[in-house]
């Protein structure tokens, strides 16, 4: 399995080299995605006064929804119907729900003709529906029906991968009681295949998950099978071929247990159930804890009775107890150390000083003593500000240093070193400063959860900390194993994949820090996430992913689609550059998908990121999910506006979202020995997505000033009638 996007991302790539396409969750995802909009768009044209008129051109466009909400329905139905067939135990049940979908649809459709309809016409317009009443009945039906396939849906999804693990499992058994090597060639070659279908189940699941929180655990999860598949491998090789040596042993049930856990996490998220004793994360972390308490005491100034004085104080000196990691931290400088304390006790004397106002304000109301409580609550709330930005910079001044000062992996070639000579000497010496950097690298990641400011980022911390824990003892394992056998080259390849792997680890971290400073500078809107690319594992019995060399011909079409890419992000980045608001989410939707497409011109020209056709791929399935965030925010923005201006700009949205659609099925379609085909398909698809962004970003920008104008012009005769009846 192949790593994804972000420091513990993973993808559908798998040991034995080919891809599984799960279908199931792709085919329904896709449609559902097609047919919600087009069902909202229905509910939207309906909600209008009874008496309000139409003109024929709106009732055309109605009756375009009308039909692509039925054709939507017909696919969907099919893949329900599909669905039913290969689960005989919900066959039932989804059928039902697909009859009424299916009905629900044909009704929309019917309503909707206005070639059967006989409108009396009037001063040029037409009445909207004759039954408004039986459409709004069939769009509930159908949003009903709809709602019960999904659901269908999901089980049978989560009894395949529940399924999907157990045949892991299984098969991992019987690689841990293997004898000889001819047998676990071929188990392994078994289990390969299985880890590839369980990682394309789980892929697609993880992309689906909406809980940002889930989606990090599934991908740390993920990660762990990833690397371990490989190291796995190795280490009971190891094993067989010295059958006597402890540390063999070690490191081979090390990875074994990690696995498994992995396994456990998975259906963890999936079937929605914590283990027993689980804790929230968010306890932990100090700055979630600093923007909870910023809120507790905000809040005052609505309600004066809202928290006791002991809860506050209580909850403040939770938060200061947690910075103990940062000024008990060998690795913190004495002078930042000193600033933490101060800016602790400060934060305790501006709570003082508020809870003194605080009770002034209960007992005497005046506005003096109002404005003295809003000055203490801003003063603490600076306090607590400053104290955030002393502990980022000490945890990632530590990290950036730590990063730094081991980028070039001295004590992992040494125990390689000293493995080859049989070295016992020099293992011991090297492996305690091993010892000594993973702690050090350890305790930095814990400071790096305090200040992630996500959940997200927490949960990434979590998985680094934990891999470079496992990661540090077993390499010790592995190198033991080297020192007592010195001429084993498959006791070399063990050591050297799990050093490939804290490299790995530290390059990751990296990442991490990244996005870190991301988030606290608030780059969030810039979707640090495409910029983590899948690395191609180092197996013996794999080729690492190559840069694509295509023919001369193949080369020219390339960059005669680049080109013309380049000239799209162009005229995108001229049309977000005329709005004002650059927090606005259809900006910063618009912002990330132009960024994505300039590293696919960049790409074309063999320049920039993008090194291979695999990141290709992986980066323009984040972009197809960028384009289905921008139609949700183009959709949002749109029940704003009048039914003409809604009903043009809903329709423009229905050629963005086909196409996101059809770009995330050819990125997911597996061509062999094609590669420039797929290529082709997914920048054609892409040049035609951003050629729509750039008219929505107009359209929009259009809508959004002649809204703004309405608004003003409204405001100006109202103010104006209330001068004319003053005089």
């Amino acid at each position: 399995m192949a790593a994804s996007s972000g420091p513990a991302g993973v993808s559908g790539a798998g040991p034995s080299g080919f891809a599984f396409d799960s279908g199931l969750e792709i085919k329904t995802r896709s449609v559902e995605q097609t047919l919600l909009p087009l069902v909202s768009q229905i509910t939207t044209l309906i909600n209008h006064k009874d008496n309000t008129k139409k003109s024929d051109k709106t009732l055309q466009a109605i009756q375009r929804v009308g039909q692509a909400v039925n054709l939507a329905v017909g696919r969907f139905v099919k893949v329900g119907e599909a669905i039913a067939n290969e689960n005989w135990d919900l066959k039932e049940e989804i059928n039902i729900a697909c009859i009424e979908a299916k009905q629900a649809g044909e009704t929309i459709a019917a309503l909707t003709d206005i070639s059967s309809l006989n409108h009396p016409e009037s001063d040029g317009q037409i009445m909207i529906f004759t039954d408004k009443t039986g459409v709004i009945k069939a769009a509930r039906l159908l949003l009903s029906s709809v709602t019960k396939v999904l659901l269908l849906a999901d089980r049978v999804v989560i009894k395949q991968i529940i399924t999907s693990r157990n045949k892991v499992l299984a098969t991992m058994e019987r690689l841990e009681k293997v004898n000889s090597f001819q047998e676990f060639v071929q188990i392994f070659s078994q289990f390969g295949n299985e880890m590839v279908e369980f990682a394309h189940l789980t892929g697609d699941r993880q992309n689906d998950l909406k809980d940002e929180k889930k989606k990090a655990k599934m991908a740390a999860a993920r990660a762990v099978l990833e690397k371990c598949t490989m190291m796995l491998l190795t280490a009971s090789k190891t094993c067989l071929r010295h059958p006597n040596c402890e540390s063999a042993h070690k490191n081979k049930e090390g990875v074994f247990n990690r696995m498994k856990v992995a396994l456990d996490k998975v259906i963890e998220i999936v079937t929605d159930c914590k283990p027993g004793g689980e804790t929230d994360i968010s306890s932990v972390s100090i700055f979630t804890g600093i923007k909870e308490f910023k809120m507790n005491i905000e809040a005052l100034r609505e309600n004066l009775y809202f928290q006791s004085k002991e809860s506050l104080f209580a909850t403040l000196e939770v938060i200061l107890e947690r910075t103990e990691d940062f000024t008990d931290s060998a690795y913190t400088s004495h002078e930042r150390r000193e600033r933490i304390l101060e800016l602790s006790t400060q934060a305790r004397l501006d709570l003082q000083q508020l809870l003194s106002m605080w009770i002034q304000s209960q007992n005497k109301k005046t506005k003096s003593i109002a404005e003295e409580l809003e000055l203490a609550v801003l003063k603490i709330s600076h306090s607590l500000n400053e104290l955030k930005k002393e502990l980022h910079r000490t945890a990632t001044q530590l990290a950036a240093d730590l990063l730094k000062y081991h980028a070039d992996h001295v004590v992992l070639k040494a125990l390689k070193l000293t493995g080859v000579e049989g070295n016992l000497e020099g293992l011991a010496e090297y492996a305690c400063k091993l010892s000594e950097q993973k702690e050090q690298l350890v305790e930095v990641c814990r400071l790096l959860r305090h200040i992630s400011g996500t959940e997200p980022l927490e949960i990434t911390c979590i998985h680094a900390e934990e891999t470079f824990q496992v990661t540090g003892q077993q390499i010790i394992s592995a190198a033991e194993t080297l020192t007592l056998h010195p001429s084993s080259k498959i006791a070399k390849e063990n050591l050297d994949v799990f050093c490939e792997a804290w490299e790995s680890q530290i390059g990751d971290m990296s990442t991490l820090l990244r996005e870190i400073n991301d988030v606290f500078e608030g780059r969030r809107g810039e979707k640090y996430g495409y910029l983590s690319l899948p690395k191609p594992m180092n197996n013996a019995n794999l080729k690492s992913l190559k840069p694509d060399k295509p023919d001369s011909e193949e080369q020219a079409k390339i960059a005669k689609l680049g080109l013309k890419l380049g000239l799209l992000t162009s005229d995108a980045n001229c049309e977000i550059k005329k709005w004002g608001d650059q927090e606005n989410e259809i900006v910063q939707n618009g912002r990330t998908m132009s960024s994505m497409a300039y590293s696919v011109y960049l790409f074309t020209r063999g320049e920039g990121p993008l090194k291979t056709s695999q990141d290709l791929i992986h980066q323009l399935e984040v972009f197809a999910e960028e384009g289905l965030k921008l139609a949700s925010s183009v959709q949002v923005f749109s029940k704003q506006l009048k039914d003409d201006d809604k009903l043009m700009l809903l329709l423009e949205i229905n050629k963005l979202i086909p196409l996101c659609h059809q770009l995330q099925t050819v990125t997911k379609t597996p061509l062999q020995n094609q590669v420039f085909l797929k290529v082709d398909k997914c920048i054609t698809k892409t040049r035609s997505m951003m050629a729509i962004l750039v008219q929505l970003l107009s359209l929009c920008y259009k809508l959004l000033k002649k809204l703004q104008m309405e608004n003003n012009s409204w405001v100006s005769v109202t103010n104006k009638d209330s001068m004319d009846g003053k005089t």
